[in-house]
């Protein structure tokens, strides 16, 4: 099973941050708390991702809640799997990966999101990046 990058956890971290920050300056709120142990354990042991299936349920939920306050898609309504082509060049997805989305599990998805970032080819990346943007904040 994919894992939850240690990018995701640490988005997480701060989007609870930003939203119940601590209320002394130095105790976290629940939701920070969990998934600051699973981050800490993560850099401990030098490793990258988390199981979501092992992954303490307070933890998990903290994470799933700012998984759902991110945009569901890359999708930047240009596909060109449509064409026949493998790799979507609109949002660099795979032809499977478009095919299946909508069964895809949030740690699949944002495995994909993860991959179609590093790689940065997709046009939503460069040629539509403005209209990728527009589509985000209006999905969100």
């Amino acid at each position: 099973m994919t894992g939850i990058h240690i990018t995701d956890i640490e988005a997480a971290i701060n989007y609870w941050r930003q939203r119940e920050p601590s209320p002394d300056g130095v105790s976290l709120p629940a939701p920070t708390r969990a998934l600051a142990e699973v981050y800490a354990l993560l850099v401990y042991y030098r490793e990258l991702e988390a199981d979501a299936a092992t992954m303490p349920p307070k933890a998990l939920t903290a994470w799933l809640a700012w998984y759902h306050s991110t945009p569901d898609t890359p999708c930047i309504a240009i596909c060109s799997t449509s064409q026949g082509d493998e790799q979507c060049k609109g949002c660099g997805r795979s032809f499977e990966e478009v095919q299946k989305w909508t069964e895809m599990e949030p740690v699949q998805k944002r495995a994909t999101w993860r991959r179609i970032t590093l790689e940065g080819t997709a046009w939503r990346f460069n040629k539509y990046a403005e209209r990728a943007a527009e589509k985000s904040t209006s999905s969100g």
